[in-house]
């Protein structure tokens, strides 16, 4: 078996491709890896593996865990589980991530819960640090910092776990940057039989439909996303941003506010409890900019704020500060758009 003590990402894995969320993770494990000086290693559960480690070898991966049965896909919640909780008693890893994905939300608290080895949800950014416990004066060297904005989203917490293993955390899609590390690069395969890992009790449950629609909505793969927040002040003004959208051939977003307000609806909500977005130019149209909403686009190439309070916090992190009304600025801009594209 593999050394001890790596860093470990759970894969997840549909329709013959490995999720965008566990190939940005692996982006960051191999980051983190460096620095400690440790392998990078995948586990992946299901079917119809053949050829997968392709997939996730050019991500530096040491060693894929490749567990291949029927019985595994679609996911369900105990054999997967026990998996995870059995190969990690067996190889230790200091780490292990994955996605903050509906799996991901419900094999983590199991798998960490087993273990007692504690988990950070929804983190915004992955460190490697040290840590002095204040009470007791103890030192520990090259912690995982599990960051991520807390009460509210008034601070961000650092979060540590400095005795138990492994050091857990999960992130959703779009937070981290997915970027191939060597597409010649080439690690191991380990094949683990199902049996070693389960129990006949595990497979209790079977899925006899599945049903996954689809989002109409692509926000995380348009160049230009004009959103609104609370400022917008109603499901009306809405109407001129997805006017504005439609000129510039952009998305329309918005903020939890704007969402929680039944302007608009869920799945076009950007953040830390919405999708995570890097366009090319962000319209940020009534937004204050909360941290919440600033983890889920603060990556975007230039941000335009629109806002009639100049002090809004978003306006220290945009490139270009419009004061003024929504309702006054977008025609404006609509207009003036529609004349110089002519």
């Amino acid at each position: 078996m593999a050394d001890k003590n790596n860093l470990i990402v759970y894969c997840e894995f549909e329709d013959g491709k490995v999720a965008d969320v566990s190939l940005e993770l692996l982006t960051k494990g191999r980051q983190l890896a460096d620095k400690l000086g440790i392998k990078l290693e995948a586990v992946v559960a299901g079917d119809n593996l053949k050829d997968i480690e392709k997939q996730l070898f050019p991500f530096g991966v040491d060693t894929v865990y490749k567990l291949e049965d029927k019985r595994l896909y679609p996911y369900l919640s105990l054999p997967h589980s026990s998996i995870l909780i059995n190969l990690f008693k067996e190889i230790e890893p200091r780490i292990a991530f994955m996605g903050a994905t509906s799996i991901g939300r419900d094999l983590g608290p199991r798998v960490s819960s087993a273990l007692h080895s504690g988990l950070t949800a929804d983190c915004t950014s992955l460190e490697i640090g040290d840590y002095t416990d204040a009470r007791t004066g103890k030192e520990y060297k090259d912690l995982l910092y599990q960051i991520r904005p807390a009460f509210g989203g008034n601070i961000v917490a650092t979060i540590v776990n400095p005795d138990c293993r492994p050091q857990m955390a999960t992130v959703r899609e779009g937070v981290m940057k997915k970027e191939v590390r060597d597409s010649n690069y080439v690690g191991k395969v380990v094949n683990l039989d199902v049996n070693k890992y389960t129990s006949p009790e595990d497979f209790v449950a079977e899925i006899i439909d599945r049903h996954v629609e689809k989002s109409k909505v692509n926000l995380k793969g348009s160049p230009i996303i004009v959103a609104g927040g609370y400022g917008v002040g109603s499901k009306e003004n809405f109407e001129l941003l997805h006017q504005l959208a439609d000129t510039l051939g952009g998305e329309v977003g918005a903020s939890r506010a704007a969402v929680d307000a039944g302007w608009i609806d869920h799945d076009r909500q950007i953040g830390q409890t919405g999708v995570t977005v890097r366009p090319k130019l962000y319209i940020a149209c009534g937004i204050s900019g909360q941290i919440q909403h600033i983890a889920g686009m603060q990556d975007s190439s230039i941000i335009i704020s629109i806002n009639d309070d100049p002090n809004a916090p978003i306006n220290t992190i945009a490139d270009y500060v419009i004061t003024g009304k929504v309702e006054d600025v977008v025609p404006k801009l609509i207009k003036y758009y529609k004349k110089n594209s002519k």
